[in-house]
Protein backbone atom coordinates (compact mmCIF):
# COMPACT_ATOMS: atom_id res chain seq x y z
CA UNK A 1 0.00 0.00 0.00
CA UNK A 2 1.16 3.54 -0.72
CA UNK A 3 2.26 5.07 2.57
CA UNK A 4 0.00 8.04 1.83
CA UNK A 5 -2.98 5.70 2.16
CA UNK A 6 -2.04 4.28 5.55
CA UNK A 7 -4.26 5.42 8.41
CA UNK A 8 -7.82 6.70 8.25
CA UNK A 9 -8.99 7.43 4.73
CA UNK A 10 -12.32 9.20 4.44
CA UNK A 11 -12.39 8.97 0.63
CA UNK A 12 -10.87 6.50 -1.82
CA UNK A 13 -10.89 6.74 -5.62
CA UNK A 14 -10.61 3.37 -7.36
CA UNK A 15 -9.96 2.93 -11.11
CA UNK A 16 -11.94 6.08 -11.84
CA UNK A 17 -12.63 7.14 -15.41
CA UNK A 18 -14.71 10.14 -16.46
CA UNK A 19 -15.92 11.42 -19.81
CA UNK A 20 -17.56 14.46 -21.34
CA UNK A 21 -19.41 12.80 -24.19
CA UNK A 22 -16.77 10.76 -26.04
CA UNK A 23 -13.85 12.72 -24.59
CA UNK A 24 -12.12 11.05 -21.66
CA UNK A 25 -11.09 13.60 -19.04
CA UNK A 26 -9.91 11.28 -16.25
CA UNK A 27 -8.30 7.87 -16.81
CA UNK A 28 -7.88 5.12 -14.20
CA UNK A 29 -7.31 7.33 -11.16
CA UNK A 30 -6.46 5.62 -7.88
CA UNK A 31 -5.93 7.74 -4.80
CA UNK A 32 -6.98 8.15 -1.19
CA UNK A 33 -7.86 11.17 0.91
CA UNK A 34 -6.79 11.15 4.53
CA UNK A 35 -9.19 12.42 7.15
CA UNK A 36 -8.51 15.95 8.50
CA UNK A 37 -5.82 16.70 5.97
CA UNK A 38 -5.33 18.97 2.96
CA UNK A 39 -4.77 17.29 -0.40
CA UNK A 40 -3.67 19.46 -3.34
CA UNK A 41 -4.17 18.52 -6.99
CA UNK A 42 -1.77 20.21 -9.40
CA UNK A 43 -1.12 19.99 -13.13
CA UNK A 44 -1.47 22.02 -16.34
CA UNK A 45 -4.82 23.32 -17.59
CA UNK A 46 -7.02 20.59 -19.02
CA UNK A 47 -5.32 17.76 -17.16
CA UNK A 48 -8.48 16.62 -15.35
CA UNK A 49 -8.09 18.20 -11.89
CA UNK A 50 -11.49 19.87 -11.74
CA UNK A 51 -13.22 16.88 -13.31
CA UNK A 52 -11.67 14.63 -10.67
CA UNK A 53 -12.97 16.61 -7.71
CA UNK A 54 -16.38 16.96 -9.37
CA UNK A 55 -16.49 13.16 -9.48
CA UNK A 56 -15.81 13.08 -5.72
CA UNK A 57 -19.26 14.43 -4.86
CA UNK A 58 -21.21 13.44 -7.99
CA UNK A 59 -21.20 16.94 -9.47
CA UNK A 60 -19.75 15.57 -12.72
CA UNK A 61 -22.98 13.78 -13.56
CA UNK A 62 -24.81 17.13 -13.51
CA UNK A 63 -23.15 17.80 -16.89
CA UNK A 64 -25.47 16.59 -19.63
CA UNK A 65 -22.69 14.51 -21.20
CA UNK A 66 -20.88 13.58 -17.99
CA UNK A 67 -20.23 9.88 -17.41
CA UNK A 68 -18.22 7.99 -14.78
CA UNK A 69 -16.83 4.48 -14.40
CA UNK A 70 -15.03 3.09 -11.38
CA UNK A 71 -15.62 3.78 -7.72
CA UNK A 72 -15.47 6.64 -5.25
CA UNK A 73 -15.66 5.19 -1.75
CA UNK A 74 -16.87 7.53 0.99
CA UNK A 75 -16.38 5.91 4.37
CA UNK A 76 -16.10 2.59 2.55
CA UNK A 77 -19.28 2.81 0.43
CA UNK A 78 -19.36 3.57 -3.29
CA UNK A 79 -21.17 6.88 -3.76
CA UNK A 80 -22.24 5.83 -7.27
CA UNK A 81 -24.38 2.90 -6.14
CA UNK A 82 -28.04 3.20 -7.14
CA UNK A 83 -29.27 3.38 -3.54
CA UNK A 84 -27.06 6.39 -2.71
CA UNK A 85 -28.76 9.80 -2.77
CA UNK A 86 -26.50 12.31 -4.60
CA UNK A 87 -28.00 15.22 -2.62
CA UNK A 88 -26.90 13.56 0.62
CA UNK A 89 -23.43 13.02 -0.83
CA UNK A 90 -23.15 16.69 -1.80
CA UNK A 91 -24.11 17.69 1.73
CA UNK A 92 -21.41 15.50 3.23
CA UNK A 93 -18.87 16.45 0.55
CA UNK A 94 -19.30 20.18 -0.07
CA UNK A 95 -17.73 22.28 -2.81
CA UNK A 96 -16.36 25.82 -3.18
CA UNK A 97 -15.97 26.95 -6.78
CA UNK A 98 -13.32 28.98 -8.56
CA UNK A 99 -15.54 32.04 -8.83
CA UNK A 100 -17.22 33.12 -5.60
CA UNK A 101 -20.82 32.00 -6.14
CA UNK A 102 -22.66 34.32 -3.76
CA UNK A 103 -26.35 34.97 -4.30
CA UNK A 104 -26.07 38.69 -5.12
CA UNK A 105 -29.59 39.74 -4.10
CA UNK A 106 -29.50 37.77 -0.85
CA UNK A 107 -28.17 39.21 2.39
CA UNK A 108 -24.94 37.96 3.92
CA UNK A 109 -27.03 36.10 6.51
CA UNK A 110 -29.31 34.49 3.91
CA UNK A 111 -26.34 33.46 1.76
CA UNK A 112 -25.07 31.32 4.62
CA UNK A 113 -28.54 30.20 5.68
CA UNK A 114 -29.61 29.08 2.19
CA UNK A 115 -27.89 25.71 2.37
CA UNK A 116 -29.01 25.13 5.94
CA UNK A 117 -32.62 25.85 5.04
CA UNK A 118 -32.57 23.38 2.16
CA UNK A 119 -31.21 20.59 4.33
CA UNK A 120 -33.41 21.44 7.34
CA UNK A 121 -30.53 21.28 9.80
CA UNK A 122 -32.36 23.60 12.20
CA UNK A 123 -35.70 23.58 13.96
CA UNK A 124 -36.02 27.08 15.45
CA UNK A 125 -35.07 30.52 14.11
CA UNK A 126 -32.65 30.93 17.01
CA UNK A 127 -30.91 27.71 15.95
CA UNK A 128 -30.52 29.13 12.45
CA UNK A 129 -28.90 32.30 13.81
CA UNK A 130 -26.51 30.22 15.89
CA UNK A 131 -25.54 28.07 12.90
CA UNK A 132 -24.94 31.11 10.69
CA UNK A 133 -22.80 32.80 13.33
CA UNK A 134 -20.81 29.63 13.98
CA UNK A 135 -20.23 29.09 10.25
CA UNK A 136 -19.06 32.67 9.71
CA UNK A 137 -16.69 32.36 12.66
CA UNK A 138 -15.22 29.15 11.26
CA UNK A 139 -14.76 30.93 7.93
CA UNK A 140 -12.92 33.77 9.73
CA UNK A 141 -15.50 36.27 8.50
CA UNK A 142 -17.71 36.95 11.52
CA UNK A 143 -15.81 39.95 12.90
CA UNK A 144 -15.90 41.64 9.48
CA UNK A 145 -19.63 41.18 8.83
CA UNK A 146 -21.39 40.78 12.20
CA UNK A 147 -22.78 44.33 12.05
CA UNK A 148 -23.97 44.15 8.42
CA UNK A 149 -25.59 40.73 8.07
CA UNK A 150 -28.58 42.28 6.26
CA UNK A 151 -26.42 43.80 3.53
CA UNK A 152 -26.19 41.97 0.16
CA UNK A 153 -23.52 39.32 -0.17
CA UNK A 154 -22.39 41.09 -3.33
CA UNK A 155 -21.37 44.13 -1.25
CA UNK A 156 -18.37 42.22 0.09
CA UNK A 157 -14.90 42.20 -1.47
CA UNK A 158 -13.82 39.28 -3.65
CA UNK A 159 -11.88 37.62 -0.85
CA UNK A 160 -14.73 38.11 1.60
CA UNK A 161 -17.19 36.66 -0.91
CA UNK A 162 -15.04 33.55 -1.24
CA UNK A 163 -14.95 33.16 2.54
CA UNK A 164 -18.73 33.66 2.55
CA UNK A 165 -18.99 30.72 0.14
CA UNK A 166 -16.79 28.69 2.47
CA UNK A 167 -19.07 29.64 5.39
CA UNK A 168 -22.06 28.44 3.34
CA UNK A 169 -20.29 25.14 2.67
CA UNK A 170 -19.40 24.76 6.35
CA UNK A 171 -22.97 25.55 7.43
CA UNK A 172 -24.37 22.29 6.08
CA UNK A 173 -21.87 20.41 8.26
CA UNK A 174 -19.90 18.47 5.64
CA UNK A 175 -17.03 16.14 6.38
CA UNK A 176 -15.09 17.01 3.23
CA UNK A 177 -14.75 20.39 1.48
CA UNK A 178 -13.65 20.40 -2.16
CA UNK A 179 -12.14 23.67 -3.40
CA UNK A 180 -11.69 24.31 -7.11
CA UNK A 181 -9.10 27.09 -7.60
CA UNK A 182 -10.58 29.15 -4.72
CA UNK A 183 -7.85 31.82 -4.90
CA UNK A 184 -7.38 32.20 -8.65
CA UNK A 185 -9.21 35.54 -8.80
CA UNK A 186 -7.93 36.93 -5.50
CA UNK A 187 -5.16 39.35 -4.60
CA UNK A 188 -2.19 38.12 -2.49
CA UNK A 189 -3.63 39.36 0.82
CA UNK A 190 -6.99 37.67 0.24
CA UNK A 191 -5.18 34.53 -0.93
CA UNK A 192 -3.19 34.45 2.31
CA UNK A 193 -6.40 34.68 4.34
CA UNK A 194 -7.92 31.75 2.44
CA UNK A 195 -4.74 29.71 2.98
CA UNK A 196 -4.76 30.51 6.70
CA UNK A 197 -8.42 29.52 6.79
CA UNK A 198 -7.72 26.17 5.11
CA UNK A 199 -5.02 25.38 7.68
CA UNK A 200 -7.44 26.27 10.46
CA UNK A 201 -10.47 24.32 9.25
CA UNK A 202 -8.54 21.11 8.59
CA UNK A 203 -8.81 20.55 12.35
CA UNK A 204 -12.49 19.77 11.74
CA UNK A 205 -12.74 19.04 8.00
CA UNK A 206 -10.94 17.26 5.22
CA UNK A 207 -9.94 19.60 2.39
CA UNK A 208 -9.15 18.83 -1.26
CA UNK A 209 -7.92 21.79 -3.29
CA UNK A 210 -7.31 22.17 -7.01
CA UNK A 211 -4.65 24.81 -7.63
CA UNK A 212 -2.38 26.07 -10.41
CA UNK A 213 -0.28 27.79 -7.74
CA UNK A 214 2.43 25.32 -6.83
CA UNK A 215 3.71 27.57 -4.04
CA UNK A 216 0.23 27.43 -2.55
CA UNK A 217 0.18 23.63 -2.75
CA UNK A 218 3.58 23.52 -1.05
CA UNK A 219 2.45 25.92 1.70
CA UNK A 220 -0.86 24.39 2.72
CA UNK A 221 -1.15 20.75 1.69
CA UNK A 222 -0.13 17.53 3.39
CA UNK A 223 -0.39 15.44 0.23
CA UNK A 224 -0.12 16.39 -3.44
CA UNK A 225 -1.25 14.66 -6.61
CA UNK A 226 0.17 15.62 -10.01
CA UNK A 227 -2.13 15.04 -12.98
CA UNK A 228 -1.21 15.08 -16.66
CA UNK A 229 -3.52 14.33 -19.59
CA UNK A 230 -6.13 12.83 -17.28
CA UNK A 231 -3.74 10.49 -15.47
CA UNK A 232 -2.45 10.67 -11.92
CA UNK A 233 1.31 10.66 -12.48
CA UNK A 234 2.40 10.91 -8.87
CA UNK A 235 0.69 11.03 -5.49
CA UNK A 236 2.80 11.48 -2.38
CA UNK A 237 3.42 13.61 0.72
CA UNK A 238 3.82 17.20 -0.44
CA UNK A 239 7.38 17.52 0.85
CA UNK A 240 8.41 14.53 -1.25
CA UNK A 241 6.64 15.76 -4.39
CA UNK A 242 8.45 19.09 -4.24
CA UNK A 243 11.86 17.85 -3.08
CA UNK A 244 12.35 14.34 -4.47
CA UNK A 245 9.68 13.58 -7.10
CA UNK A 246 9.89 10.03 -8.39
CA UNK A 247 8.65 10.74 -11.92
CA UNK A 248 10.58 12.99 -14.30
CA UNK A 249 7.33 14.47 -15.61
CA UNK A 250 6.52 15.67 -12.10
CA UNK A 251 9.98 17.18 -11.77
CA UNK A 252 9.68 18.89 -15.16
CA UNK A 253 6.35 20.41 -14.20
CA UNK A 254 7.26 21.73 -10.76
CA UNK A 255 10.54 23.15 -12.08
CA UNK A 256 8.72 24.98 -14.87
CA UNK A 257 10.12 23.01 -17.81
CA UNK A 258 6.60 22.55 -19.15
CA UNK A 259 3.06 23.56 -18.25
Amino acid sequence: MNKVCKGKNVLEVVNLKAWYGKTMAVNKINMCIRSQSITALIGPSGCGKSTLIRCMNRMHEVSSSGRVEGQVLYEGKDIYLKDVDPVTIRRRIGMVFQKASVFPTMSIFDNVASGISLTRLWSRRSDLHDLVERSLKKAALWEEVKDKLKQPGASLSGGQQQRLCIARAIAIEPEIILMDEPCSALDPISTLKIEELMLEIKKDYTVVIVTHNMQQAARVSDTTGFLLLGELIEFAPTKEIFSVPKDKRTEDYITGRFG
